[in-house]
């Protein structure tokens, strides 16, 4: 029987996404085939903490335990200034994993993981920064690596990859936080000589539409370049795809592969307010998803390959949802909106449910993501990094 591998599956983390990925992982963890794997939970707190074993599942639980973790053989602190935090130490700490080169990565008891599954999104699991963490250790690890995580957050540097390659996308401003804080009138000004009514105000970086808002107007503009200012110092103004006439239409490619990704069937989200916030999203049930959207297959050919492009242009590897708008009428334009590095994976999420209708289960779908960190880990095994090697 061949050995089975040994999958740390990450959770929590520090981002405002926390519940989300505790969703996500506790899907995952309940769909893992056991016959093929050995499943390491590992939880991350709002603080930072990590922990593994019992303390991990206590985390996943919410059953008000974590107070033990304090003192728990499960914990190892990660923030500045603790010194089993400094670079090239052995982060095993009474059996948390060690994730820190030039140690193997282990698991609880001191066994090596294979691979970690991140199921941690937003801000410190879907930016480039954990992604960093498995590289200096060297272990494979699901999804993009530290340059496509960091992009596919980033989104005005997102556009900036997306326009490079001649993919079509709204018109934007980005301002920096400096900017409007220092010149409020100026930045309005700057933004209405570029961008027509309605507008979408974002954070550059944040993940599950935090700190969105539409504004239909100068009055509505203040509070919302406000608002995002608050989530990250750089802030993309979207004009509205449709204007004032009608509401886009929002659809959704679940992509997957490294060199040669394939995209899934095109879903649509008919959301259940006025556009698709986080509220939208997670708190409300009004939201509908269609799958696979009405299009026709000219339209749907052209948003899969679209999809590939966007997933190949800012390198990403493993999964991405990637998301589009279609302008309402006659005319249809189809505008590439962004790629989410590490969508929502819970059974009901849209990337795995566009892979079910295109046919792949959900079980399969996580065995196959394994793979493909196995395979990305094995490519860049190929690489030297010392002259002459």
């Amino acid at each position: 029987m061949a050995k089975k591998l040994r999958v740390g599956i990450l959770f929590g983390g520090r981002s405002g996404e926390h519940e989300v990925s505790l969703l996500s992982a506790a899907s995952i963890l309940k769909a893992f085939d056991r016959s093929k794997f050995d499943v390491v939970p590992i939880g991350i707190t709002k603080e930072g903490r990590w922990l593994a074993a019992g303390a991990a599942d206590d985390l996943l639980s919410g059953n008000g335990r974590l107070e033990i973790a304090a003192s728990a053989a499960a914990e190892v602190n990660l923030r500045a200034g603790d010194p089993r935090s400094t670079p090239g130490a052995k982060l095993l700490h009474e059996g948390i994993p060690t994730l820190m080169a030039p140690e193997p990565a282990k698991a609880a008891g001191g066994t090596a993981l294979d691979v970690v599954f991140p199921v941690l999104h937003g801000t410190f699991g879907e930016d480039g920064t954990i992604q960093g963490l498995f590289e200096l250790a060297g272990i494979a690890y699901v999804g993009s690596g530290v340059l496509g995580s960091a992009v596919g957050m980033d989104k005005d540097a997102m556009k900036r990859m997306f326009a490079q390659s001649g993919l079509p996308i709204v018109k934007h401003v980005t301002l920096l936080r400096s900017e409007w804080e220092k010149s409020p009138k100026k930045s309005i000004a700057k933004i209405e000589s570029k961008l027509k009514y309605p507008v979408f105000v974002k954070p550059a970086n944040l993940g599950s539409s935090v700190g969105i808002s539409k504004a239909h107007d100068r009055k509505e503009l203040a509070p919302a370049l406000t608002l995002a200012s608050k989530y990250d110092r750089k802030i993309v103004i979207e004009e509205g795809v449709g204007g004032k006439k009608g509401k886009a239409r929002e659809l959704e490619v679940a992509v997957l592969g490294n060199d040669d990704p394939k995209a899934s069937v095109v879903g649509e989200i008919i959301p259940g307010k006025e556009f698709y916030d986080y509220e939208a999203k997670y708190l409300c049930e009004g939201s509908v998803p269609v799958i696979p959207a009405k299009l026709t297959k000219t339209e749907a050919k052209k948003i899969r390959t679209m999809a590939v492009e966007a997933f190949k242009a800012c390198d990403l590897a493993g999964l991405a949802r990637v998301d589009f708008l279609m302008e309402p009428g006659g005319k249809r334009r189809i505008y590439l909106n962004e790629v989410n590095t590490l969508p929502g994976f819970t059974q009901i999420s849209m990337y795995p449910k566009l892979w079910e209708a295109t046919g792949l289960s959900y079980k399969d779908l996580i065995t196959k993501l394994i793979e493909l960190a196995l395979e990305r880990q094995g490519e860049k095994e190929r690489n030297s990094y010392s002259y002459g090697e």
